[in-house]
């Protein structure tokens, strides 16, 4: 299976999203979101500077991400608590938007609890990176 511009698009947004949601962008934030803009085919620079405005920018709009794949929807859920859990804590602000992406996209919000119980793992493993590998995307 093939992963679409659109669902791309709106994985590396709803990154973006997620990471400005406590006001606070870490350097483990950073290079997680750095990483996954590689994985989905995204520019260096453009990247770089998505992440450097992302707090800035008035004009973003907040809205949680509908993905055309409903599978990659669940992996968005997985990936976006390690993310949430990236500076060791969660913020209330972060699990309430994923939440709010598992409303918007039919996914059973249990997820995020289940992920929640997962996030002591000191790894970061990439679901998205796992999916494409597996449904052998050119990267």
């Amino acid at each position: 299976m093939t992963l679409n511009l659109i669902d791309r698009s709106n994985y590396f947004k709803g990154l973006l999203l997620l990471i400005r949601k406590d006001n606070i962008i870490t350097i483990e934030e950073r290079e997680i979101v750095k990483r996954l803009g590689k994985i989905l085919g995204f520019d260096k620079k453009f990247v770089r500077n998505a992440i450097n405005e992302v707090l800035v920018n008035e004009y973003i709009i907040d809205e949680p991400p509908e993905f055309i794949n409903k599978e990659l929807a669940g992996i968005f859920i997985k990936d976006g608590v390690k993310l949430a859990f990236a500076d060791k804590k969660f913020d209330s602000n972060e699990i309430g938007w994923l939440k709010s992406v598992a409303e918007k996209n039919g996914i059973d919000p249990g997820l995020i609890d289940k992920e929640i119980e997962k996030s002591s793992d000191s790894d970061y493993n990439i679901e998205i990176e796992k999916y494409l590998q597996l449904s052998n995307y050119p990267s």
